[in-house]
């Protein structure tokens, strides 16, 4: 959705970055890409990219090939990606191809990584696969204002009842990073999510869409609460959202294609089966998600990935 003159007018949000030392870390604590460091420096525009889709949203190789893809993507439309990770206890933004290729085959043995398990991962020198709160907290930290992924985490289904509330909105409420996705896991609960997000200040938005986006699918039953049509509207918002100093992120949900949309039918489907698996296996935290998805992908025999990597 991105055009060259809205990623500059993001560009100048960047924050002045200080001097590397000799392992192209910033005072020992984060280390850049040479890529990253120079465009962060110059003022051009950056993307960040998560990293958990990598380590647990999908097999090797499809895991190593999308993460490519969408690095390219980023490239094609005037920026740099910045994939974020923590490899050996270093905070990463930025990965090398080698490093890409390391992470995608560690799998699910690094570790899920969001804002509570970053110290933790640090301490230990392990390999975490950052969530959306974590990257949020990096992107930040470092001064990339926009941050691009799949689908956010969200109110769990019964999460009235287990109060399993993803970090992710949490973050939202504290994080002035830009979040574009394609809306909210449709293995969650939308309608509580929307909810939450609004008492955390979050503004939500619908690019070229009324109806809020459930991931999977375009459409989900809920009326997205604001709308913009161009990348230069949603560059304007995120750019009032810094300069009012609101101290929050934005949400711009954006929906996929309706002709690569999985059926919804099919979808709900495969998800109430999984979610009784889940309950019945005393599944919960942070493995249900990924069990979830893994099992969504099984019952509606791949459909569901190929929507996750369009």
């Amino acid at each position: 959705m991105a055009s060259s003159s809205a990623l500059s007018r993001l560009s100048n949000l960047h924050n002045h970055l200080r001097p590397l030392d000799s392992n192209n870390q910033i005072e020992g604590l984060v280390k850049f890409s040479p890529e990253v460091y120079q465009a962060l420096s110059s003022g051009r525009a950056v993307v960040a990219l998560e990293s958990t889709i990598i380590s647990h949203g999908m097999p090797y190789p499809q895991n190593l090939d999308t993460a490519k893809q969408v690095e390219e993507i980023v490239r094609k439309n005037g920026a740099v990606p910045a994939t974020i990770a923590i490899l050996d206890g270093v905070p990463c933004v930025g990965l090398s191809a080698e490093q890409l290729e390391r992470l995608a085959t560690l799998g699910t043995r690094a570790q899920k990584t969001a804002r509570r398990d970053i110290a933790y991962v640090v301490a230990g020198r392990r390999n975490g696969a950052t969530t959306v709160s974590a990257t949020m907290f990096f992107a930040s930290m470092v001064g990339i204002p926009v941050f691009v992924t799949g689908g956010i985490g969200g109110v769990h289904r019964h999460g009235e009842e287990t109060m399993d509330v993803s970090s992710d909105l949490t973050e939202l409420g504290k994080t002035p990073v830009a979040v574009i996705s394609a809306g909210v896991k449709s293995i969650l609960d939308i309608p509580k999510t929307l909810e939450y997000l609004e008492t955390q200040g979050v503004c939500v938005v619908g690019y070229k869409t009324d109806e809020f986006p459930a991931f999977f699918t375009d459409t989900s039953g809920c009326k997205a609460p604001c709308r913009l049509d161009t990348p230069e509207e949603c560059a304007r918002l995120i750019d009032a959202t810094t300069k009012l100093k609101l101290g929050n992120g934005v949400l711009i949900a954006v929906p996929i294609p309706k002709e690569q949309s999985a059926s919804g039918s099919k979808i709900e489907s495969a998800i109430q089966k999984a979610l009784k698996e889940a309950r019945e296996k005393n599944i919960i935290g942070s493995a249900e998600t990924p069990f979830l998805l893994a099992r969504v992908n099984e019952l509606t025999g791949g459909a569901s990935l190929a929507s996750s990597i369009l």
